[in-house]
């Protein structure tokens, strides 16, 4: 599987060896220890024991375990924000200091250096020498190719997948030990930054640990290099972007690299099969979107985030609910409308005089929908954990690389972007956008269009085999699920007067995503409840809730099909079948419903 939780572990065990010597004073020499060899092992054996084992017991897909790990690093995002708050500490303490030790070619040598390198060489020694030379390593490998085959050759799996977590979690925390000293440590920027590092493991295709580490340091190498380089004029601000940046460059050029089957595994997020959501539980969300409409002017300020999260929420439920295609990457289209309407409003697109809020935001749509080729170009020949890394490259790179660079914010004015009527005139639109959407996502699932989108869901290569244009299809389930988020972003940018880019970083796309799965990935009314409950979680208890929730409700999601819209379709009363194909229908019935033995077209 693929880890995504892993820059929150390196980041939690960082807070935890600061809280340890900064606030309770403990000596380093013994808080070092306790949090690397203790702290972070014990937390990879948890995760392994409480989320993980169960999912594989049961043979769980590739989307789900992504699911789980993507609600682990929400969830410990969320408990971070709640202990230690969003204000960044600049006194994480150091495991050896920044001495000077010479200067060979001007070049300063410094002891934390020093050890980081020791330390990476070491351990792909050490890793290497066990995976290769020992009975350990012969286990995990068994474990790894067959987890089921293992067990039967009498291998202990658990105590196998257990020892691996634990070793996974001690070096997590060591990355974020060693890089919080030269950063401002944050809930938020660390997890990315590990994440963004991934770039590494992707490039040696998970498999080759010298590739990984010598990816690495020439990585390093010419991310310090790229500092020396100062090119006049327009280059400049391009060239400063990639010197930030260089590894998530390098994500998004290995992720687009061709992928091997290792990670193509899709069997998809598997919707609860039966009844449709109540109608009650419709009609309830129409009414509490209709509430605010009579709202004071400070209430309705904060109930304009609902209708334009719900929008991106939607995105998420089209293209993986009902697609089948595992997404990352929507908050970097919803950052495209919201970034396009803003520079259509400001006059800052070339040859354009500066527009009015709705034709700005139309047009802004209208742009990013054929963006979503960037997805759904690479989703052709990309699946499960492959392509949801693909995507989540995307969205990281036009975050880091777009829309946190002046280049592209800069001279942004939306002082005069108001709708007449205010706050209660833009509500009604974003509600009228918002209903326009619903319409046009439940016909996405009727018909034979519909019948088409669960095949794919349920099987790609049948599908194909029985006749649906797979290609044609994701690039419009990508393109659909553009313009729904683009929209969002674009509702969002007007609400809050201004672009803000932090509205749309890959940590919040992973939220959106994890909000969206727990709802119900399949469920349009499941997007609007998670958009709600996102909104007043916040709003009502401040930052860091909201993400513990939905983290807590993604881990256990894999207990619950079809997430909480499931649970209401299998409680509520029978209102019709969800739209399946004839190919679904055969393959969720299994073999006895194909048929069997003495059945019409058996075998």
């Amino acid at each position: 599987m693929l880890n995504l939780a892993q820059g929150a572990q390196a980041m939690l065990i960082a807070y935890l060896l600061r809280e340890l010597v900064v606030v309770r004073h403990w000596p380093l020499a013994l808080a070092a220890p306790c949090c690397l060899l203790l702290a972070a092992p014990a937390l990879g054996v948890l995760l392994e024991v409480a989320v993980f084992r169960p999912l594989q017991r049961r043979g769980a897909g590739a989307a789900e375990t992504l699911v789980a790990s993507v609600g682990v690093f929400v969830l410990l995002i969320g408990l971070a924000v709640l202990v230690w708050g969003t204000t960044p500490f600049g006194d994480a303490p150091a495991l050896a200091p920044a001495t000077v030790l010479a200067r060979p070619g001007g070049h300063p040598l410094r002891l934390d250096t020093l050890v980081q390198l020791a330390g990476v060489l070491l351990l792909t020694a050490a890793v290497g020498l066990v995976n290769r030379r020992t009975a350990v390593g012969v286990r995990m490998r068994a474990v790894v190719d067959d987890r089921t085959l293992a067990g039967l050759t009498g291998i202990d799996a658990d105590r196998v997948a257990a020892g691996g977590w634990a070793f996974g979690s001690f070096t997590a925390g060591l990355v974020g030990v060693l890089l919080a000293p030269d950063l401002l440590l944050d809930p938020y920027g660390l997890p990315l930054l590990v994440l963004e590092t991934m770039a590494v493991a992707v490039a040696a295709r998970l498999r080759s640990l010298p590739v990984a580490v010598a990816t690495g340091l020439a990585l390093g190498v010419v991310q310090s290099e790229l500092t020396r380089w100062h090119p006049p004029g327009q280059l400049l601000p391009l060239a400063q972007a990639l010197q930030a940046n260089l590894f998530v460059v390098a994500l998004l050029a290995a992720a687009l690299l061709p992928w091997r089957t290792a990670l193509a595994d899709d069997r998809g997020l598997a919707p609860r099969p039966g009844r449709s959501t109540p109608g009650g539980i419709r009609a309830a969300c129409a009414v509490l979107l209709l509430l605010p409409l009579w709202f004071r002017a400070d209430d309705l300020r904060d109930a304009l985030a609902v209708p334009a999260l719900a929008l991106v929420l939607l995105s998420t439920v089209v293209v993986t609910g009902y697609g089948g295609q595992v997404s990352l990457g929507q908050a970097g289209y919803a950052g495209l409308g919201g970034l396009g309407t803003a520079l259509l409003i400001s006059g800052q697109v070339p040859g354009l005089p500066a527009l009015p809020p709705l034709p700005a935001l139309l047009l802004a749509v209208a742009a990013a929908v054929p963006l979503g080729l960037l997805l759904g170009r690479p989703a052709i020949r990309r699946r499960g954990l492959a392509l949801a890394l693909t995507t989540l490259a995307v969205g990281t790179a036009l975050s880091r690389l777009v829309f946190d660079q002046p280049y592209a914010t800069d001279g942004l004015d939306l002082g005069g972007a108001q709708l007449p009527g205010g706050d209660r005139t833009l509500y009604a639109l974003e509600l009228l956008l918002l209903a326009a959407a619903l319409l046009l996502v439940r016909n996405l699932h009727r018909g034979r269009l519909g019948r088409a989108l669960t095949a794919l869901r349920d099987h790609q290569d049948a599908a194909s085999a029985a006749g649906v244009d797979v290609p044609r299809l994701k690039l419009l389930l990508f393109m659909t699920g553009a313009g729904l988020a683009a929209l969002g972003g674009a509702l969002t940018t007007l609400a809050g007067q201004s672009f803000d880019p932090n509205a749309y970083d890959p940590v919040r796309g992973l939220l959106w995503f994890a909000a969206a799965v727990v709802a119900g990935v399949d469920s349009a009314t499941g997007a609007v409840v998670a958009a709600a409950a996102l909104t007043v979680l916040d709003t009502l208890f401040g930052q860091g809730v909201s993400a513990v929730v939905v983290g807590a409700g993604a881990v256990a999601v894999g207990r619950l099909p079809g997430g909480l819209a499931g649970l209401a379709r299998a409680r509520g009363p029978a209102a019709g079948r969800p739209v399946l194909s004839p190919l679904g229908e055969r393959l969720r019935a299994g073999p006895a419903g194909r048929g069997g033995r003495g059945g019409r077209g058996g075998g």
